[in-house]
């Protein structure tokens, strides 16, 4: 990490001596693991260390970025003077420059970031975490002959951001992930699924025989599909299917989409956009999440901000550029693309869980249908209009009674959130985007 550190100090004080007005660089090293197996044996596997460097510039408010995976001396000279060089070619921009430094802080929390146990772990270890897991699947049941595959993935991230306005923060993260996809075959035809989980420490983890057997179970369920004919019918979308809903929500909050005017949730701050049941909430700072860190890309304190409270839109997501476009504060959500430049994105940004296990949402609802993959993006967000395909298992007298495909789901999101009856209570985090079980009072579901 010092290494990184020094690094990044000799960056912004090149950018600082050679006639940039303002710099700010980020560098990340990652240290990873990776290994897919199939039918039992290592189909791939890949150790590597890999660093990034993201350079910002501004001279005056005109700015440039750049980028490299050379972080030796002489590259990072010519580096920094060819993106100077590139800035003053650029336009001004009076929305550019660094955080406003009253936005820095220099005592981070510990976010619990870090399981150190998973250096005790050998990679002889880590592909039997893949073997065991595809080796559950396949053992499930007669009608599983076959498997895509089972992997595993690790990665131990350094974090290190400077700027000339004397900002110096660090941190780091571990994160491992283990899936397994499975095909089982009937007479109709054959049918495949997966399952999988993502944690930072090991604890978190489910074990390899969990992840095995719950993808097993979800390909044996999709066996014997059938269309239905199109209906108007409630939707429950199960937590890996609603955190592509909230995932539409997000788009529709991030500050650019709201400056350009390319949102249905425009000028909507303070009125009812949703259920009294929804609460969204984006929470930088939760412990051990996936998306959570001290500070933003662009060095910004990070902290929980409140989207949807109780159905009432409360706040719009910001880095430093969307937040003075709209005269607004920053909320800590600026994230770097490769190429160094600044976008929104989400750190936990998650539907708050209601109090109803799925069960009972599935026991509530006499004919419905209950969705366990999207197919496709059929969304707008200008109009929200919206229509996914779609597979599930279809609802009656408050049962899953058959699966069903080749269907389409078609609403608006305006009336989808409004229309949300009941949330789970089983928030599940498969990354930084993450929902429970959520029903919807109706959709229209395109089949025969």
């Amino acid at each position: 990490m010092n290494e990184l550190k020094h690094r990044a100090e000799e960056v912004v004080r090149l950018a600082k001596s050679g006639g940039a007005s303002a710099a700010d660089v980020m560098i990340r090293e990652q240290d990873t693991f990776s290994v897919t197996v199939r039918m039992g044996e290592v189909e791939t596997l890949k150790e590597a260390i890999s660093r990034s460097l993201l350079l910002r510039v501004f001279v005056g408010k005109r700015t440039a970025t750049s980028n490299t995976s050379d972080l030796s001396e002489s590259t990072i000279t010519s580096l920094v003077s060819e993106t100077i060089g590139m800035a003053k070619l650029t336009s001004e921009d009076q929305s550019g420059g660094l955080p406003d430094p009253l936005l820095f802080e220099n005592n981070f929390p510990n976010l619990d970031l870090v399981d150190e146990g998973w250096e005790a772990i050998t990679p002889e270890q880590r592909i039997d975490f893949a073997k065991r897991a595809e080796a559950t699947a396949l053992s499930a049941d007669k009608s599983i002959v076959n498997s895509d595959g089972g992997s595993f993935d690790y990665a131990r991230s350094k974090t290190v951001l400077a700027n000339t306005l004397g900002f110096m923060g660090a941190y780091e993260g571990t994160a491992s992930s283990l899936s397994v996809s499975p095909i089982a075959q009937a007479a109709d035809g054959m049918q495949r699924d997966f399952w999988f989980a993502v944690a930072r420490h090991r604890s978190d983890l489910p074990s390899p025989e969990d992840i095995g057997r719950k993808a097993a179970q979800r390909t044996m369920r999709r066996l014997g599909a059938r269309k239905v004919a199109t209906c108007e019918v409630p939707i429950i979308f199960d937590p890996y299917t609603a955190r592509s809903f909230m995932g539409d929500v997000f788009s529709a909050v991030a500050g650019d989409a709201i400056y350009r005017r390319s949102s249905y949730l425009v000028d909507q701050l303070g009125q009812t956009v949703a259920s009294p049941a929804v609460t969204i909430v984006d929470d930088a700072r939760l412990l051990r999440g996936l998306g959570s860190s001290p500070f933003d890309d662009e060095g910004i304190s990070t902290h929980a901000t409140s989207i949807i409270e109780n159905g009432v839109l409360r706040n719009y997501l910001h880095s430093t550029y969307s937040a003075r476009k709209l005269n607004a504060k920053p909320t800590g959500n600026g994230q770097r693309f490769s190429s160094g430049s600044v976008v929104i994105g989400p750190t936990n940004f998650c539907l708050k869980p209601g109090q109803v296990s799925p069960e009972d949402i599935i026991a509530s609802t006499k004919t419905g249908l209950y969705v366990i993959e999207l197919i496709g993006s059929g969304v707008n967000h200008v109009s929200g209009d919206y229509s996914r395909g779609a597979v599930g298992i279809w609802i009656e007298n408050g049962k899953l009674a058959y699966p069903v495909h080749e269907i389409t789901i078609a609403g608006n999101l305006r009336e989808m959130l409004k229309d949300v009856e009941t949330i789970g209570n089983d928030l599940t985090f498969f990354g930084s985007i993450a929902a429970p079980t959520v029903k919807i009072r109706k959709m229209v579901v395109s089949g025969e």
